[in-house]
Order: C-alpha cells, then structure tokens, then sequence
C-alpha cells in the first residue's frame, strides 16, 4: 500500500511540472503583431522598386511602384495595382526585419543550389510576418483595411527561381453597413534577387533614420493618393 501511495505522489508530482512548464512556455509566446497605418498621416516617398505579378493571361507582368515611409507609424508602404484594386501594403519594423533575414537565407540557398522545385512549402519557407493592409477598387467605394499575414518564400515560374512576397487575405468588417464588408485577394509577389535587394535597401533602418524629414506645410499628406484611379 505504501508503494501504492509513493507511485500516485509520483504521478501528481509529474503533472504537476508539466503544467507549470506549459504554463512558463504559453507565457513566453510572442503574440501576433497587430499594428496600423492611419491614412491620413504624412508621407514621404523613398523611393521606387519593381516586381513580378500574375497577369490574367498567366503570364508575370512587371510593374513599378513607388514605396513611402510614414514616420508617425514607423511603417514603409509599397503603392501597387495589380489589376482593378489600388493596394497600400504596410510593412512594420518587425516585419522589415524579418524580410531582410528571409532574403538573406534565400541567397544562401540560391548560391548552394539548394532550391527544390517539389518542396510544397517553399512559398513560406522563410517565415510569416504580420504586416497590414488598406485597398480600394475605386475612388468612391469603400477604403477597406485591416491586418494580414505575409508569407515569405520561394517559388518557380516558367523553371526560374523567384523570392517572393505572398499577400493573403485581409478582412473588413465596417462598424455601419454589412454590404461594405469585404475581404482582400491574395496576391503573389516574384522577385528577381536584384529586385528583392531594392526593396531590402530601402526597409533599412540606417537608411531610414537618415531619412531628412520636411515638416509643416512641406509634408504629403495623401493628397493626391488617388490620381490614378
């Protein structure tokens, strides 16, 4: 009997620790990064890039965006229209960091000749990062907005490697109507490596913070911010 009780003081002891571990690790897990860009908020635009998107004939199509930096949010936002939704793709602090880590082992694996056309989840295979995102189709609907997730990755196109950025969905649920609800569409973005070190030079936080701001009247508001549509 007493043997009995030793094993059953064991067991509870041993729950016991597991618990506490599992409660020390859920207390150490990072939470998601939620963070915003608000539209009005000033803007200075750092620079230009390019980069690869499916076309409706399945074929890439190149295009060039600008990209702008708004110093209230510490946010660097790349301007793009892919096809008939204009798409501000807002990158955080976190999430530049992390892109530039992603491309650097994307190299490594590109000069080692490691890329693997069968490997399924290429496509993330550098990681997920929080980013956010505010699109519209035209001038007079609706300006939706919300966070998203970022996958980080690889992919192949017509037998050539590409980094690439993959947009998925955000979801806005508007505070007044249900019929201005909407969700966003799931973009791909193709990098060449020149390409992808463009857009790494300009999310650096030394080039950022040596970025000579304007003040007052000689900031940009957003105005003009739908001259294309």
């Amino acid at each position: 009997m007493k043997k009995n009780f030793v094993l059953t003081l064991f067991a509870v002891l041993l729950a016991a620790q597991s618990i506490f571990i599992s409660c020390q690790s859920t207390g150490k897990k990072q939470p998601a990064e939620e963070f915003s860009v608000h539209w009005e908020s000033p803007r200075l635009q750092i620079g230009e890039i390019e980069f690869q998107v499916d076309s409706l004939m399945g074929k890439l199509k190149k295009l060039s965006v600008p990209v702008f930096y708004f110093p209230q949010e510490d946010a660097v936002v790349l301007r793009y229209r892919p096809e008939f939704t204009t798409y501000q793709q807002c990158w955080s602090g976190r999430g530049r960091l992390t892109y530039k880590e992603a491309l650097q082992k994307y190299n490594e694996d590109y000069d080692a000749r490691v890329l693997d056309t069968r490997n399924k989840k290429s496509r993330r295979q550098y990681g997920i990062v929080r980013g956010y995102l505010i699109w519209q189709q035209f001038q007079y609907l609706v300006r939706a907005r919300g966070n998203m997730d970022v996958e980080l990755g690889y992919m192949f196109k017509d037998k050539a490697p590409y980094f690439v950025i993959i947009q998925l969905s955000a979801e806005y649920i508007d505070a007044i109507s249900r019929e201005n609800n909407r969700d966003s569409s799931v973009i791909t973005m193709y990098f060449t490596r020149t390409q992808a070190a463009e857009l790494a030079a300009l999310f650096d936080r030394e080039f950022l913070d040596g970025l000579k701001m304007p003040s007052g009247k000689d900031l940009d508001y957003n105005t003009g911010i739908d001259d294309d549509y």
